[in-house]
């Protein structure tokens, strides 16, 4: 019999060891969900998360493919690189859905958000915030004398940053959408 020897400092990698070394960290993912559009495919999608504890940061859905019933249901989620994973496989099995992807590990794309932004105020705090509404390209899509609703559009980053502007603005009321994406380039 022969005995395997290792060489001091080295490392031994079984084949028994097939667990990916995850991080820690907590990531931001989105993902994109095909599904077949029929009543009750979204409450189990969400049962997924909620039966979990998982976190949705943003979610829309929108009917993508009329003649084949099918919607596309973006999620854009926070957890550990193995949580995401856990997320994926789960989604997979699910029967109604029939594609799921990880926008954020497939490469590059282009996310953005729509908001309505109610704002009050009088004055130079009114005057303030129509500069402001046109150095971030919102548009004014409701005025009276005491008030403007703002409508803006970009990364739902740009969109919190307007937000923090508006507040000592007299910012009342804000709506948005969540998050479409779609990866960038060819498919």
């Amino acid at each position: 019999m022969s005995a395997l020897k290792i060489k001091k400092g080295a490392t031994s990698h079984s084949a028994y060891n097939l667990r990916p070394n995850y991080s820690d960290t907590v990531e931001r993912h989105t993902l994109a969900v095909l599904v077949e559009n029929e009543p009750g495919v979204l409450a189990r999608v969400i049962g997924l998360f909620s039966g979990r504890g998982y976190n949705i940061d943003s979610l829309t859905v929108a009917e993508v493919d009329h003649l084949g019933h099918r919607s596309r249901i973006t999620i854009v989620t926070s957890g550990t690189p193995q949580i995401i994973e856990q997320i994926k496989a789960q989604l997979g099995r699910i029967v109604d859905v029939h594609q799921v992807n990880d926008l954020t590990v497939e490469g590059k794309t282009v996310e953005r958000e729509l908001a309505l932004f109610k704002v009050s105020g009088k004055g130079d705090n009114r005057i303030e915030a129509v500069r402001l509404a046109d150095i971030f390209r919102a548009n004014v899509v409701d005025s009276t004398l005491e008030s403007f609703v703002f409508e803006i559009t970009g990364t739902p980053e740009k969109i919190d940053a307007f937000a923090e502007l508006m507040r000592p603005l007299g910012l009342q009321e804000i709506a948005r959408t969540g998050v479409a994406a779609l990866s960038r380039g060819a498919v």
